[in-house]
């Protein structure tokens, strides 16, 4: 379905989560973040980054692997992002939501 998100046209699945990672960016991040009750900090968007380069990779993402990644411990991850950190933090990334997620 389309939405609009910060005047962006978007596409989301049921869910919300982007259908076409190239309609992503800052804005819609923003709007994303806040609607989970989140303002984004220059640490958050180094773990999105992060999120993101993984997928771009292909890597299967999950709590554990990010908590191994060095960039973020889980403790820190569960601060950053505290209600389904990595629905949550996939969401606002512009990712679909990992398998590892139910």
């Amino acid at each position: 379905m389309e939405t609009i998100i910060n005047g962006f046209s978007i596409t989301v699945n049921e869910e919300g989560y982007l259908t076409d990672f190239s309609q992503w960016n800052e804005q819609v991040a923003e709007k994303l973040a806040t609607d989970a009750s989140i303002e984004l900090t220059p640490r958050h968007w180094e773990v999105l980054k992060y999120l993101q380069d993984e997928h771009m990779k292909q890597a299967a993402l999950s709590i554990r692997r990010i908590g191994k990644s060095g960039v973020v411990d889980i403790k820190e991850f569960y601060q950053l992002f505290p209600v389904a950190p990595l629905k949550t933090a996939t969401k606002i990334c512009g990712i679909p939501k990992p398998a590892s997620c139910i």
